[in-house]
């Protein structure tokens, strides 16, 4: 887990608890909202995410469900964390509340797989490549310079995730085309390349290659899958992040999910090992943008 928490995140492990919870109490949240003097509507929308539930709330419900000692002190700890804003809460004006709410996830995710068949992923962009990708959207769209940089300042926070004691565990596999795909001058490129050169020596980053000239084993575009650990002795599913150019589609099916890891574990099994991989990008990178 990163050390920038995700309230999100929080808000997600702690309604899946509490539907749990009233689960086994026997109730239902009809039999809960009459109990407590609230519409059925509000048990509704806290346990399907649709809205927050403050520190008092989430302990009139425990207390209902007779839940105590360490389990409920765990579970109040997370209403409060989930009450917190993150750090990005500040820019996400400038983007979808889709991309915020991946930012949010990312942050406590404990591992993320990633396939990329168009562009290096933003946690390992340079500050030179990724304003390059961002900028490109000023051809078709009024974004102005001002958003860009902001966009570029968030994209270089986020890689704080993979940084540090308690990085995540970060699979990636880019299509080799994305080598060649040109974003700014050649020097950019130069300095991305080699930047993923280094980044695919980090113990917690596993990079591979999908080569052109071989068997391409799964026709999608690019696809995100999160993993979490624990907190508070609460799980939560994992996801798959899909983005379009408006907005992304999150799935958390148990067989959906399961679906993509099969997907990506295809993409990987005919893709370059990470020490080929690692040549390839050098070579590329000598070749066509020194």
């Amino acid at each position: 887990m990163s050390d920038h928490g995700s309230p999100t995140v929080r808000r997600r492990r702690l309604a899946a608890e509490l539907h749990r919870l009233r689960d086994l109490s026997g109730l239902t949240g009809d039999q809960v909202a009459a109990q407590l003097g609230w519409s059925p509507s509000k048990i509704s929308r806290i346990e399907n995410v649709r809205s927050g539930i403050k520190v008092q709330d989430a302990s009139r419900l425990l207390d209902l469900y007779g839940v105590e000692g360490s389990h409920r002190d765990d579970l109040l700890a997370l209403a409060q964390e989930a009450e917190r804003k993150g750090w990005w809460e500040t820019y996400s004006a400038d983007w979808p509340a889709d991309f915020s709410n991946y930012i949010d996830m990312e942050a406590e995710a404990q591992s993320i797989s990633s396939w990329e068949p168009l562009v290096v992923p933003g946690l390992l962009q340079t500050e030179a490549y990724g304003r390059a990708v961002i900028a490109n959207w000023q051809s078709f769209t009024a974004l102005p310079d001002s958003a860009i940089e902001r966009r570029v300042k968030v994209r270089l926070e986020r890689q704080q995730v993979i940084a540090g004691d308690n990085a995540l565990r970060f699979a990636v596999i880019l299509d080799e085309s994305v080598l060649h795909r040109k974003f700014g001058k050649d020097s950019v490129m130069n300095e991305q390349l080699k930047r993923l050169v280094e980044d695919s020596q980090r113990p917690n980053i596993a990079l591979q290659v999908l080569p052109l000239g071989g068997f391409h084993p799964v026709c999608t575009g690019a696809f995100a899958l999160l993993r979490f650990t624990q907190i508070h002795g609460v799980v939560v599913p994992d996801v798959v992040y899909l983005e379009n150019m408006t907005n992304g589609l999150y799935i958390d099916d148990e067989v959906d999910t399961y679906y993509y890891q099969r997907a990506f574990d295809h993409i990987r099994c005919n893709s370059l090992d990470p020490v080929r991989s690692r040549e390839l990008i050098w070579q590329i990178n000598h070749d066509r943008w020194r």
